[in-house]
């Protein structure tokens, strides 16, 4: 059901834009054929910024529900460890030094993946402690260092030039999206997706606890640093594509588990197909609202926000 949908959202979705598209024309490009203008539209501008919204939609969903089954707690979403700080950092820097665009989003990726290793690193060196409680609060503590820098390097930065890309940048955005952007994103969420994949009946057993994983020899320290790895790279992948685009991990996950239950072999199919289409909707929103394409990061949290709140009480009984 999910999957048509999807597909019937994504030919509307390149219908749509200040250059219209009848459905004839939109279906007869899509097979390579049709009028050469309109195909340039579809092919060069709207494919590659519908695939952009579905892989990045569907790729924070995942993460958001890979780490709040893995913490036991429905307010986390998958910036928790730092990640989309460390990311948001790494691509300030590159605006900074006046890297090229591809170079920004590697800095992105790299900045995102060295948060979390450092998250890592100073968790295993504090012993006897509450391992999930120990991860979240040095998450906090890096992505707080990590948004003071980013807010230093706003502050230096040229306020004509590098302080509007930084700014737009972490507001979020799939503006002047290409293919060649979407390529090297692609395999790192697909290879993050394989261990979420085939460790989710062990992610359903975490989510139980450490004392119920012991008998079943499940090695919970071994199980949760794949769980979080593979949720890390994918979040850091697309936070490096795309900026900084909140509530999607955090919301999303909530009405999969509405809909499918808190198995998290059908919940993490459910909030990707979910996550894909809801950022799709609000990423057509995002350029055809008004006259200048408004950030998706604004978006994503009018929405999301009092969505939220009503998903509080109705979805509560999910978690019990």
């Amino acid at each position: 059901m999910l999957a048509p949908s999807l597909v019937a959202l994504a030919i509307v979705a390149v219908m749509i834009g200040p250059y219209a598209l009848t459905p004839g024309q939109t279906l007869a490009s899509l097979v390579g054929q049709g009028d050469p203008q309109v195909a340039i539209v579809v092919w060069n501008i709207r494919v590659p910024r519908v695939a952009a919204a579905l892989l990045v939609g569907g790729a924070l969903a995942a993460a958001g529900a890979s780490y709040q089954a893995l913490f036991r707690n429905p307010l986390v979403s998958p910036d928790i460890l730092g990640v989309s700080a460390g990311a948001g950092l790494g691509a300030v820097a590159g605006i900074f030094l006046s890297l090229p665009v591809a170079a920004i989003q590697f800095s992105a990726f790299v900045g995102g993946m060295a948060a979390v290793g450092f998250v890592m690193l100073v968790a295993s060196a504090v012993r006897n402690t509450d391992r999930t409680l120990t991860l979240v609060l040095i998450g906090v503590v890096i992505g707080a260092l990590a948004g003071a820098a980013t807010s230093l390097l706003k502050v230096m930065a040229d306020p004509y030039d590098q302080l509007p890309a930084i700014t737009f940048w972490l507001l979020g955005s799939l503006a002047a999206i290409t293919t060649e952007d979407i390529l090297p994103a692609l395999p790192m969420v697909l290879v993050g997706l394989v261990p979420l994949t085939l460790l989710r009946w062990r992610i359903n057993v975490l989510s139980l606890g450490d004392e119920e994983a012991r008998p079943l020899g499940i090695e919970a320290g071994r199980t949760r640093f794949l769980v979080m790895s593979a949720a890390t790279l994918i979040t850091a992948s697309v936070t490096a594509l795309a900026g900084v685009v909140g509530w999607v991990g955090l919301v999303i996950p909530h009405i999969a588990r509405m809909l499918v239950g808190l198995d998290f072999g059908r919940v993490l199919p459910a909030s990707v197909s979910i996550g894909a289409g809801y950022l799709l909707i609000v990423d057509t929103l995002a350029r055809t609202m008004a006259q200048i394409e408004v950030p998706l990061g604004i978006l994503t949290a009018v929405i999301g926000a009092p969505f939220f709140v009503w998903l509080l009480p109705h979805g509560r009984r999910g978690w019990s």
